[in-house]
């Protein structure tokens, strides 16, 4: 019986009539956009020989790429990115080119995706590499071409963040840490977690490296950041402040730019530090574009002169890719393909505009409540929903959805929600790309190893069983600790596992620890202790920074109050 032949694989879909017309109607203003800057199309093709992709910095995980092998047992991979594709290209087919070379593509790329996240695997991109220029005019020439690009399809509702990578190398260089804390530093810069970032911090001893990286993540927004960061690098490193006049000087030229159909520009450009997305395959300038309507970037690029090096070659350049599925997306929407979900929003009587902020039913709900009644935000029509999951806060342009914990998650990463409230628990077992901005202090308690009284958990050679509601965790926990264990994960009452003979022993979360008392168990080891934290979906961020800005600014001031 043929079990799959009606669907297609996870990740992919069919695109039908006015799906296919909006996408190729953003393809041809792209190709537009790109032909009228004198840059000519490639393809390459739909599989590479593994190797390609295969370099001493791996700029993506080999577990992200699709696989395959020819008649002769070569491993091959689906094309994961157009970039390194073409910078082969470049090596082999166009070597002794006149330079500078401009190349534009349009191709699907394919990249596995954590399962039922509702992210595609299968990506139309766009997007053009200008090789062989390492200037200032050539910088601006890609990201004038990237702004062009953007309003094409969007008008001004976009935006640009601008960032520099060897910034944060160069802190990372002079920075006396495991290999282990640096990726640790870089993922919670990443992810703007000033909390975890702090903590992990305090474990160096003080300097002028350690403050510039605490605030990295903060530094975002408009010429008052580049004004803080002048402040805060003063009597560093020369290299560092070089950077920093660099990314100055950039940003400037930028914002004196004239280009046709914009109004503001310096309103659409935005400056980020905390921009250090793949460190190793970028060396100085990067970038990213947003729209209203995707909860993710749709545009992402900059100076990439070490990648040739890996095909035999020593070129400079710089380039930049754009998701047209997103842009296509958002065509749809303005064209009213989607008025069916329009409506719903509008019966709703919450617009788009408002800030939405998705909040974890229950024990968390009435600490949020009270939260906001000390900030003074009327919390009439939460402490009076009846059955009314959507509710808004009076007076305020803001919206509460109510979810359970893991769907909050989903609702901000996907971009339907701008803020969330969940807690730690939730974002260690869902993972997920979003900023987590704050530690609200309320909701704490602790994951804990607990086993039947008395018992020696440790002794023997079998390996142990444990019952989790949380298998990430607890796979995570244990391979620290280099102890092999099989992961059972249970939905329910997880203390009844060891009870049922079922498990050696359980991890959970524990607050008080009366529930484990009168099941005879107790805790022997805390693994970490967990609370609410509020997250920010990224594009918001960006495209709605002034009024998260705001509220995150009168929550802080309560929480460290």
């Amino acid at each position: 019986m043929r079990k799959y032949d009606r669907i297609t694989p996870e990740g992919t879909r069919d695109l039908l009539f006015e799906e296919c017309a909006a996408q190729k109607g953003i393809l041809n203003q792209l190709r537009e956009t790109f032909e009228a800057r004198m840059y000519h199309e490639v393809i390459t093709p739909g599989f590479e020989f593994y190797d390609v992709f295969s370099s001493s910095s791996m700029y993506f995980p080999q577990e992200s790429m699709y696989k395959l092998i020819d008649h002769k047992g070569r491993l091959l991979a689906m094309r994961a990115d157009s970039t390194i594709p073409i910078a082969r290209l470049t090596a082999t087919k166009l070597k002794g080119h006149a330079l500078p070379l401009r190349l534009y593509y349009a191709q699907r790329i394919y990249r596995q995706q954590p399962e039922l996240r509702g992210r595609s695997s299968e990506t139309m991109q766009m997007g053009i590499e200008l090789i062989g220029l390492s200037t200032f005019e050539s910088d601006i020439e890609v990201l004038t071409t990237g702004i062009e690009a953007l309003a094409a399809c969007c008008g001004e509702d976009f935006r640009l963040e601008l960032g520099h990578i060897g910034i944060f190398k160069l802190l990372m260089e002079d920075l006396d840490a495991t290999s282990e804390q640096k990726e640790n530093i870089h993922s919670l810069i990443s992810s703007k977690n000033y909390a975890g970032l702090a903590d992990l911090l305090e474990a160096f001893p003080a300097s002028q490296t350690v403050e510039i990286l605490k605030e990295l993540p903060k530094l975002f927004g408009g010429k008052e950041a580049l004004e803080k960061a002048r402040i805060l690098f003063n009597g560093y490193d020369s290299k560092l402040i070089e950077m920093l006049s660099y990314l100055e000087r950039i940003y400037q030229g930028l914002i004196e730019l004239n280009i046709s159909g914009i109004e503001n520009l310096q309103d659409k450009v935005m400056i980020d530090f905390g921009l250090v997305h793949q460190a190793e395959y970028y060396s100085s300038l990067i970038f990213r574009g947003y729209i209203s309507s995707a909860g993710e970037h749709v545009l992402s690029g900059g100076r990439y002169d070490e990648l040739f090096k890996d095909f035999g070659e020593n070129l400079p350049a710089t380039g930049f890719g754009i998701n047209v599925d997103q842009l296509a997306a958002k065509r749809l929407k303005e064209m009213d393909y989607n008025a069916k979900a329009e409506k719903a929003v509008s019966d709703s009587g919450t617009p788009e505009k408002n800030i939405r902020i998705a909040l974890t039913k229950g024990r968390l709900e009435k600490n949020f409540m009270d939260l906001f009644d000390t900030i003074g935000y009327d919390c009439v029509n939460l402490k009076e929903k009846g059955r009314k999951l959507l509710l808004p806060i009076p007076n305020k342009d803001i919206d509460v959805v109510l979810a359970k914990a893991a769907d909050v998650i989903t609702y901000v990463e996907h971009g339907v929600c701008d803020v969330g409230i969940v807690g730690k628990d939730t974002i260690l077992e869902s993972g997920g790309t979003f900023y987590e901005v704050l530690d609200l202090g309320f909701g704490k308690c602790r994951f804990a190893l607990a086993v039947p009284k008395g018992s020696d958990f440790y002794s023997g050679y079998s390996t142990k069983r444990i019952a989790t509601k949380y298998p990430k965790v607890a796979s995570t926990y244990f391979e620290s600790k280099g102890m092999d264990v099989e992961v059972i994960k249970i939905e329910g009452s997880v203390e009844l596992a060891p009870l049922l003979s079922l498990a050696d022993g359980i991890v959970d979360i524990v607050e008080t620890g009366t529930t484990l008392r009168e099941n005879g168990l107790e805790v022997i080891e805390e693994i970490r202790g967990v609370s609410a934290r509020l997250i920010v979906n990224i594009a918001s961020m960006k495209m709605k920074k002034t009024e998260i800005d705001r509220l995150i600014a009168d929550i802080q001031q309560k929480v460290r109050g």
